[in-house]
């Protein structure tokens, strides 16, 4: 059997607690960290005094507060949250629907801002989420405008599906990735939830890399595509400037 390192038995520690489970006594801890009861509590013992889990009055766990300090100090975290909110507030005034802010991480899309209208179509979105990038808006955004190399592999691997709409046919999502790139936004409908709809634009950084994807989701059936781009596009565009990026300049003739 292969024995695990200190580091990773610490940060198995951390990855038990999820959105499902932002509660857990030790037991549960060792158990979803694959840890012995004694190695569990000389671990949480430690992670809780430096601060990065909290213990309440009925003995169970949380996440700590220094861990929340640490991720303001993100790029691609709290601190273009901050830079984003503005715009991601004249969007929602704008149109008075689900605004996103995501980023990517490998395969996926998270989102690190969500502003949600009381009448808006339902979403299952939530800061910190995870959905796969060919399924959403803001991950076709994100990955249309990666590398050639990451763009195929992930069209080669496996489409998840979670509608009969969700596009699980390689050749297809490249026709979509390539659209998106054309258009410079990105529409994916019914997707996710088939009631849905997102019109999502690419935030640039410093280097003019695209680092996020802001978007907004609408109900389907009386979605306006076009009204939607110009609004999506500015707010993109205004994160973008916010974050650093200067676009090139217009050519002369």
């Amino acid at each position: 059997m292969t024995t695990r390192s200190a580091p990773d038995r610490l940060l198995s520690v951390l990855a038990a607690f999820d959105h499902d489970h932002p509660a857990l006594c030790l037991t549960d801890i060792a158990r979803r960290a694959g840890l012995t009861l004694t190695t569990a509590h000389r671990l949480v013992a430690a992670l809780t005094a430096w601060g990065a889990l909290e213990r309440d009055g009925t003995g169970v766990y949380h996440v700590g507060l220094r861990l929340w300090e640490l991720a303001a100090l993100a790029p691609r975290g709290l601190a273009l949250r901050q830079v984003a909110l503005p715009y991601l507030e004249d969007l929602y005034e704008a149109t008075h629907e689900n605004v996103q802010l995501a980023v990517r991480d490998g395969g996926e899309v998270v989102y690190i801002e969500w502003i949600s209208g009381r009448a808006a179509v339902g979403v299952h979105i939530r800061v910190g989420a995870r959905w796969p990038l060919h399924a959403t808006g803001v991950g076709l955004a994100l990955l249309a405008h990666s590398d050639p190399d990451s763009q195929e592999a992930y069209c080669a691997g496996p489409l998840a599906s979670f509608t009969p709409y969700t596009v699980t046919d390689a050749g297809r999502l490249r026709r979509m990735l390539a659209e998106v790139r054309r258009t410079g936004v990105a529409v994916s409908s019914r997707q996710v939830t088939a009631d849905a709809l997102s019109v999502a634009a690419p935030v640039h950084g410093t280097g003019g890399g695209v680092v996020a994807a802001v978007s907004v989701v609408v109900p389907h059936a009386d979605a306006q595509v076009p009204a939607l781009v110009p609004a999506v596009r500015l707010a993109a565009r205004g994160i973008s400037r916010a974050a650093g990026w200067r676009p090139d300049p217009e050519p002369l003739l």
